[in-house]
């Protein structure tokens, strides 16, 4: 699964608060539970990481799965993002 190509799969993308996973469906009927402590734990990410994270999981799971399939959490934590109050 390579980039765009995954996105373009996905039809539906939620965070399970009971399982602490990203619950990804792909249109082909593939359904893939990403843990999201074990990201944190690959990643080794410190308080101010694991909140950038839980914002993207809480706000945004679609985006969050988009790093984690493409290996570009790292990236991510990197960067500056500006977030937006939900309305």
């Amino acid at each position: 699964m390579k980039g765009a190509k995954t996105m373009k799969r996905i039809i539906s993308c939620a965070y399970n608060m009971d399982t602490n996973c990203v619950e990804t469906t792909f249109s082909d009927g593939i359904m893939l539970a990403i843990d999201c402590e074990a990201v944190e734990d690959v990643y080794d990410v410190g308080v101010f990481e694991r909140s950038e994270l839980d914002w993207l999981i809480y706000n945004n799971p679609l985006e969050y799965a988009y790093h984690v399939l493409n290996g570009s959490v790292r990236d991510y934590l990197k960067g500056n993002h500006e977030h937006r109050l939900m309305d």
